[in-house]
């Protein structure tokens, strides 16, 4: 790795690191560059502002949620109806991990933000936006297998993909609120009795 792309990726770990274990706004750039052992003017090199930051870490983050353990959750060699399950005991996995290191939970990042900034920035919230429909998108296709398959009846698989995305985000931010990761086993397991059924025709 040359210079300048490892001292883009001391930004992005220290910001995405600071952005997940306290808030977008309780962070400034003066910290992060001195956590991150750059001077400001490196750091504008590679971001004009703090939301282009931001933006940057979501995108960071989203790759390596995508082809970390959400790919191994939503294996194509796993049942459909296993991928539920594999992808709850990430979360709480993770989660764990993270209480036990820090003493306390992180939650998700996008949804962290989502709270924190959909209201402010829309250019963020749109991109944060971008990441769940990603995410429901592999809820979606296990539920389209499961159902070709014969797992499972047919369904609205795609309103019942957005809906269980969102009970697992709803399962994390209480367990976050709890500080207690135990949240996730206990709740997260119900993401499979969630079910659209599909709208008559008229």
């Amino acid at each position: 790795m040359n210079v300048a792309a490892d001292t883009k990726e001391r930004i992005l770990t220290t910001a995405r690191e600071l952005f997940h274990g306290r808030s977008y706004a309780d962070v400034g750039i003066k910290e992060i560059c001195t956590l991150a052992n750059v001077q400001k003017g490196s750091f504008y090199h590679f971001f004009p502002s703090k939301r282009d930051l931001a933006m940057a870490v979501i995108d960071y983050m989203a790759d390596d949620w995508a082809h970390g353990f959400v790919a191994e959750a939503f294996d194509g060699a796993l049942p459909p109806l296993e991928r539920l399950d594999y992808m709850v005991d990430a979360v709480y996995y993770w989660q764990k991990a993270a209480k036990d290191l820090e003493g306390r939970m992180p939650g998700c990042l996008f949804g962290n933000l989502a709270l924190e900034i959909s209201t402010r920035d829309e250019v963020i919230r749109a991109r944060i936006n971008a990441v769940f429909t990603k995410a429901s998108a592999r809820f979606h296709e296990a539920l389209d297998q499961a159902v070709e398959r014969g797992d499972m009846a047919p369904l609205d698989s795609q309103a019942t993909a957005t809906a269980m995305l969102a009970y697992l985000e709803g399962v994390i931010l209480l367990a976050k609120t709890r500080n207690d990761p135990e949240v996730v086993r206990q709740l997260g397991p119900a993401i499979k009795s969630i079910r659209i059924e599909l709208k008559p025709p008229n």
